[in-house]
């Protein structure tokens, strides 16, 4: 008998999930694009993964929000959305940490989550996922954004029409049954309408996750099929590569999706890696995250200064500091240090840290001044409880190229915030002061 689906609520969206089995540790699973908590036992791939898992650990699945049995919402959510949801379904299912498996679609916000909140997760595996979608020139695989639209929205059209999801299953899993992929056909067809999934591929396109990667601090195993149709091994191989200390195994399987048939040599693999993992990393104090890092700082400051005098600016400095405050606790943003008028602050979103950003330079105008803002996404170093590392230059670099009332931020900010609703301008090509490299930087608008 299926386990009972319960809610969690994020905001103000429920995100449905189960917990099934009573391991020493928790293992959080993070479907493709679309589930179903309940359908998806019907369905015999996913039955075989979440009975092998549940085998050896407590297993917390879960319909991402616009999917399965989760709230449906407008639009496709950003990863941050995302990772705020899996954060409310540990906290609703009484996980402190655990291990996160991510499926293909899933990985990307695996490996994000990972790097963010290593002190919530102590180990990951990412199987058949990559770090982007789109075909760059220094990513070589994958489509070109015009080939991927026009496929989406071939995609949605066919969709409608009644073969649509059984022709899917089966590209997915060429050597599965027939009963199997009619399985799958109903997972796809009641998990996501066509225009949420038209609404997540979109999105989807828009990640790039390649310059978090390095991020990850957690024992990471990266799993990929030899014959996947859908997301070349190679990818899976680059993806390792970018993940210090990662693990690459390739499973001698046709398919993206592992028929039932399969899954033992998926999960006979998974399990051993987890038991080393917690017995000898689990209890680790992590040293290094993943942050989004804002620099602020008032426009000529010398001379509101000279123009108020000393009793003037330190009333303006105080309802300056104020208005910032404000607005880093409303955004989850953690003060790390005050200079003088300039701010460092640090956040667990990219989106929340650019709204802030904006709000400020809003709000702080009504004072009669201008902010500059920067901000950067990177590796960040826990020294005594304060952050460090060339992640933390960076930012500052990128501030000290914004103008009055701007908000500018690296590419690494712009790439994770796909599907949050934050439109950029391009700002060029920088050479940022002591940090190696050329940087493009964008202005939030």
């Amino acid at each position: 008998m299926p386990p009972e689906t319960r809610y969690a609520r994020s905001d103000d969206v429920s995100i449905a999930y189960q917990v099934v089995g009573e391991g020493p540790f928790d293992v959080v699973f993070v479907p493709p694009t679309v589930s179903h908590v309940e359908l998806g036992w019907e369905f015999a791939a996913m039955r075989a993964i979440r009975e092998g898992i549940s085998s050896f650990a407590r297993l917390i699945h879960f319909d991402k929000r616009g999917t399965g049995m989760s709230d449906r919402v407008s639009g496709a959510p950003s990863l941050e959305m995302r990772m705020d949801d899996v954060r409310a379904v540990m906290d609703a299912a009484g996980s402190e940490r655990a291990a996160l498996i991510g499926w293909s679609e899933g990985v990307a916000m695996c490996a994000l989550f990972a790097a963010t909140y290593p002190e919530r997760a102590w180990a990951a595996v990412l199987y058949g996922g990559a770090a982007r979608e789109l075909r760059a020139p220094d990513y070589p695989w994958g489509p070109t954004e015009s080939e991927a639209l026009r496929m989406i929205e071939e995609a949605r059209a066919a969709s409608e029409r009644s073969a649509f999801a059984e022709k899917v299953a089966r590209s997915g899993m060429p050597t599965a049954s027939d009963e199997e992929v009619q399985e799958l056909a109903r997972v796809i067809r009641q998990g996501g309408s066509p225009g949420a999934v038209e609404a997540l591929e979109r999105m989807n396109i828009q990640i790039d996750v390649r310059h978090v990667l390095p991020a990850i601090a957690v024992p990471t195993l990266v799993l990929h099929n030899t014959r996947d149709g859908w997301v070349d091994v190679d990818r899976g191989r680059d993806l390792a590569d970018r993940i210090p200390g990662a693990e690459f195994v390739e499973l001698p399987i046709e398919g993206h999706i592992t028929p039932s048939a399969e899954m033992p040599q998926v999960l006979d693999v998974i399990e051993p890696f987890l038991q080393t993992a917690w017995e000898t990393d689990a209890q680790r104090e992590p040293d290094r995250h993943l942050a989004t890092l804002l620099f602020t700082d008032i426009v000529e400051s010398t001379r509101h200064m000279a123009k108020l005098g000393d009793a003037g600016w330190r009333e303006l400095l105080e309802r300056h500091h104020a208005i910032v405050r404000t607005q880093l606790a409303r955004a989850r943003g953690r003060e790390v240090d005050t200079a003088g008028d300039g701010f460092f602050a640090s956040f667990d979103g990219p989106a929340r840290a650019v709204r802030c950003a904006k709000t400020i330079a809003d709000g702080v105008r009504e004072l009669g001044i201008e902010v500059r803002s920067g901000l950067h996404t990177g590796e960040c170093e826990l020294i005594d409880g304060k952050i460090s590392g060339i992640a933390v230059h960076t930012g500052a670099r990128v501030a000290a190229h914004a103008g009055a009332g701007e908000v500018l931020v690296s590419s690494t900010v712009k790439d994770l915030v796909a599907a949050s609703g934050l439109e950029f301008e391009d700002r060029g090509v920088h050479e940022l002061k002591g940090v190696p490299g050329e940087w493009r930087l964008y202005a939030a608008v």
